[in-house]
């Protein structure tokens, strides 16, 4: 019988993304300004075998630990992620993303009229109207953001 087993090495320090939805990994990648010039090595997994989710990306970042900031951007991509952080080989931490109720600074509204859009001194805020479907409301001229326009935002 062929043996199916996923092999990504393991990491010294670093970050994990796991639970990742199949195919949003180039987009956390994004996310993070991870590109071909990144100073520390990434594994991918890209539409891995999952119990839990049928298929998932897998992220592994070596020498890297995220921001809260980053942690946020990515709840918005793969709310369902969670992540490890690796010491001497070992997790010594992991948790689920958490979307905050309030969005501020991330998105930009869609709504090209929208105060936050018109160079005045204030930064973009959504509240989260709904986790699943992602759907996120302007403070300022309460449009409604879908998923698609969210991830084209960030």
């Amino acid at each position: 019988m062929e043996d199916r087993t996923l092999k990504i090495s393991k990491i010294r320090e670093g970050t994990v993304l796991d639970h990742v939805p199949a195919g949003k990994a180039l987009k956390v990648l994004s996310i993070l300004k991870i590109d071909e010039n990144a100073p520390y090595s990434v594994s991918i997994g890209m539409r891995v075998p999952s119990k839990k989710l049928g298929q998932k990306d897998v992220i592994k970042i070596e020498n890297r630990f995220l921001e809260k900031h980053e942690v946020d951007r990515i709840a918005l991509v793969a709310p369902e992620a969670t992540i490890s952080i690796v010491k001497n080989y070992e997790i010594t931490e992991k948790f689920q993303v958490d979307l905050p109720e309030r969005v501020v600074g991330i998105v930009q509204c869609s709504n090209r009229s929208c105060i936050s859009n018109k160079k005045e001194p204030v930064t973009s805020e959504f509240i989260v109207v709904s986790k699943k479907p992602l759907v996120l409301r302007c403070v300022y001229c309460e449009r409604n953001m879908g998923e698609r326009e969210v991830h084209s935002t960030l």
